[in-house]
C-alpha cells in the first residue's frame, strides 16, 4: 500500500497547525478593522481576492507534486499568508498586483522548497518584494484617509479605469525620504500624509496590530523575544540617528514605530518560527537584526519600507544565527577551557 508522504508538522491537540494558524488569523482582525475604517472596503476586496489566488495556487502545486491537496490547505497556511499579503499591499490594489504577489509567493517563498515547515524565507514577504520591485508605483500608492470612492476602487481594482487625482498619495515614509527642504513641523502641516505622530491612519493601524499581537503574545502563540528585539533595535537606532526636526531629520523613534508594517512586521512577520530563528536567544538576535535594517534601508537605502526586506535578509541569516545560540544539551557541562590532553 502507497502511504502519502506528508511533511511536517503533524502535532494534534490545542497547539496542531490548524489552530495556531486560526489564531493568528484572529490576531489581525484589528488591524484588518482599523484598514478598512480609513481607507475602504478596498482591504476587503484584497483579503478576498489573495485568499482565492493563494488557496489556488497551493492546490495547483499540491496536486502537481502529487500530495493530498485537502489535507494541506485544511492547514490554513496558505490563508495565513493571504492574509498577511493583502494587509501589506495598498488597497485597491489591481487584481493582477495581488495575483502576481500570491503567486511567487506560494510558489517561489514556500511549494518550492518542499512546503510547510522547510522554507527558508518568509513566504508573503517574498510575494511583497517581488511586486515591489516590479511595480513601485502601484506599490507606493496609498488613498489618503477617509477619502475613497468605493466605485472608484473597484474600477481601479478590475483594471476599468485609473484612480481619480489625489485620491491616492505617497505615503510619510516616501516623503519624509524625498524631503530636502522643510522642516519636520513644515512638513506636518503641508503634507497631509502625516498624522501626529506618524503617518496618516498608520498610527491607528500600527496600533491595531500591536492590539493583534499582544493577543498572540496572551495566548503563546508566540515568544516577546523577536518582537521586542526589533522595536527596541528601531527605537535605538531612530533615537541615536534623530537630528531633530531640521530638513535633514531621520524623523523621531515614535515616528518610526507608528508608521509603514512596523506592528505587523513585528508582531507577525518576524515571529514566523519557520523562517526565523529558533531558540528564544536566537529570536532576540534575529528580531534586532531586523530592526536595525529597517532603519538603515528606510534611511539609506533605496526604498521608504524596509520591512520585508530586512526580514528576507535576516531569513539568510537564521541558520548562523542558530548555530551560534542553541542551547546547550541538557547535562553537559561547558567545556573547560584549561582542559589538557590525558586529564
Amino acid at each position: 500500500m502507497a502511504l502519502p508522504r506528508i511533511t511536517s508538522p503533524h502535532a494534534t491537540g490545542s497547539n496542531r497547525t490548524q489552530q495556531v494558524m486560526l489564531q493568528v488569523l484572529l490576531a489581525t482582525v484589528p488591524g484588518i478593522l482599523a484598514l478598512t475604517w480609513l481607507f475602504g472596503v478596498g482591504t476587503l476586496f484584497n483579503l478576498v481576492w489573495a485568499s482565492l489566488c493563494a488557496l489556488g495556487f497551493e492546490a495547483a502545486l499540491l496536486a502537481a507534486r502529487k500530495r493530498p491537496v485537502v489535507f494541506f490547505l485544511k492547514d490554513y497556511s496558505a490563508l495565513v499568508t493571504a492574509v498577511l499579503l493583502a494587509l501589506a499591499l495598498p488597497p485597491y490594489s489591481p487584481w493582477w498586483l495581488t495575483l502576481i504577489a500570491c503567486g511567487f509567493a506560494i510558489s517561489l517563498g514556500k511549494q518550492l522548497y518542499g512546503g510547510l515547515g522547510q522554507n527558508p524565507f518568509n513566504p508573503a514577504m517574498v510575494g511583497y518584494v517581488v511586486v515591489l520591485i516590479s511595480f513601485p508605483v502601484d506599490m507606493t500608492s496609498w488613498p489618503a484617509p477617509h477619502a475613497f470612492a468605493a466605485l472608484d476602487g473597484i474600477k481601479h481594482i478590475l483594471g476599468i479605469a485609473n484612480l481619480p487625482d489625489g485620491w491616492a498619495q505617497a505615503t510619510a515614509l516616501d516623503a519624509l525620504k524625498v524631503n530636502k527642504s522643510l522642516t519636520i513641523d513644515e512638513l506636518h502641516a503641508s503634507n497631509p500624509a502625516f498624522g501626529y505622530f506618524g503617518g496618516a491612519g498608520s498610527e491607528v493601524v500600527n496600533l491595531a496590530f500591536l492590539a493583534g499581537g499582544l493577543y498572540l503574545l496572551h495566548k503563546r502563540l508566540i515568544t516577546w523575544h523577536a518582537p521586542v528585539g526589533m522595536l527596541a533595535a528601531l527605537f535605538v537606532m531612530s533615537l541615536l540617528f534623530w537630528n531633530g526636526s531640521g530638513s535633514d531629520s531621520n524623523g523621531s523613534p515614535l515616528f518610526h514605530l507608528l508608521t509603514g508594517a512596523t506592528m505587523l512586521g513585528a508582531f507577525f512577520i518576524v515571529t514566523d518560527p519557520v523562517s526565523g530563528a529558533t531558540s528564544n536567544r536566537g529570536r532576540l538576535v534575529f528580531g534586532i537584526g531586523v530592526g536595525v535594517l529597517v532603519y538603515v534601508i528606510r534611511t539609506w537605502g533605496g526604498y521608504p519600507d524596509a520591512v520585508a526586506f530586512a526580514v528576507l535578509l535576516m531569513n539568510l541569516a537564521a541558520p548562523t544565527i542558530d548555530y551560534y545560540t542553541r542551547p546547550r544539551s541538557y547535562g553537559h557541562r561547558k567545556p573547560n577551557s584549561g582542559f589538557k590532553l590525558g586529564e
